[in-house]
């Protein structure tokens, strides 16, 4: 997932299939401006944190931060090469 470019989310409506998982994503309105460099943050529930950092690392992400770890469980932030961002949490 993270090799794969997201530039495409700009243009038109989607959906990812995985399993059963869908993954639908569309146009932003265009007053959406990112800062900074920085695309909105898509968030996934994962099963165990460190592997999965490790498999986007793997593929050209990069850790943003440290892997915090939280009362409610592990988050992390990571940063894909086309520069959005990835947010991962496991549940405690």
């Amino acid at each position: 997932m993270a090799t794969a470019s997201f530039r495409w989310i700009l243009q038109l409506h989607r959906d990812l299939h995985s399993g059963p998982i869908k993954l639908a994503l569309m146009q932003s309105p265009s007053d959406h401006v990112a800062e900074k460099g920085y695309s909105s943050l898509l968030s996934f529930t994962v099963t165990d944190i460190n592997t999965t950092v490790t498999k986007l690392m793997a593929l050209g992400s990069q850790l943003y931060g440290t892997i915090k770890y939280e009362i409610h469980g592990k988050v992390a932030a990571m940063k894909c090469p086309d520069g959005y961002m990835l947010g991962l949490y496991e549940a405690a």
